[in-house]
């Protein structure tokens, strides 16, 4: 019925990424709606940075994961988080910066070009620096469809 598998020696990263995995999962299931677009802002720099590596050392498929990650993070994450109707001016503003950013990350991605990775860091950077400074109890007027943050 079952039989007993043979199972390799985990290397260090193996482990890293096991216990990534485990945090991640545990933060979704029990994070409140703030902690979660600060998870996605981590991911996103977490993602940038793998792909700058993973090009550095011309390791293109790593690279192209790396970079479809940031733009999953971009587009269905913190994008589709906004609330357009109800958010005024700073969610069109952040709307327009990421639809900005995930067009520089694809060419980034198309031409190989670390400088535009390094670009779209920077351009969220302010605004994940910002989100963690944001007291929780701020939500009332949230431009974001988050409510019970």
């Amino acid at each position: 019925m079952f039989a007993a598998t043979y199972s390799p020696v985990r290397t260090a990263p193996m482990l890293a990424n096991a216990y990534r995995t485990v945090g991640t999962e545990t933060g979704v299931s029990g994070g409140t709606p703030r902690k979660l677009i600060q998870m996605l802002f981590e991911g996103y720099h977490e993602a940038l940075a793998q792909a700058r590596g993973a090009m550095r050392e011309r390791q293109f498929e790593s690279k192209g994961r790396a970079i479809g990650r940031a733009l999953r993070i971009i587009d269905e994450g913190l994008q589709a988080s906004l609330n357009l109707q109800e958010g005024g001016k700073i969610a069109a503003d952040l709307d327009n910066l990421y639809t900005y950013v995930s067009l520089r990350l694809a060419q980034a991605n198309a031409r190989n070009d670390e400088a535009s990775l390094l670009e779209c860091a920077a351009l969220i950077e302010p605004i994940s620096s910002a989100w963690a400074q944001i007291a929780p109890n701020a939500f009332a007027a949230s431009p974001l469809k988050l409510v019970n943050a």
